[in-house]
């Protein structure tokens, strides 16, 4: 039987370290989304108070 490090050295390659299956970070397909999502709903409320004070101070 092989003694010390030759056991495990004989089947490894050169470079024994495994590239990384899961990438960290993400590409600019994963970014998430800014405020945009809010932006519309903010709108229609600030028109909505436009609308509701104009006509109460009419």
């Amino acid at each position: 039987m092989a003694g010390g490090g030759d056991f495990y050295d004989r089947d490894r390659p050169e470079n024994p370290q495994l590239a990384e299956d899961r990438p960290r970070g993400g590409g600019p397909e994963d970014r998430p989304r800014s405020g945009g999502r809010l932006l519309v709903p903010m709108l229609i409320v600030a028109a909505a108070l436009i609308v509701i004070l104009f006509l109460i101070f009419i």
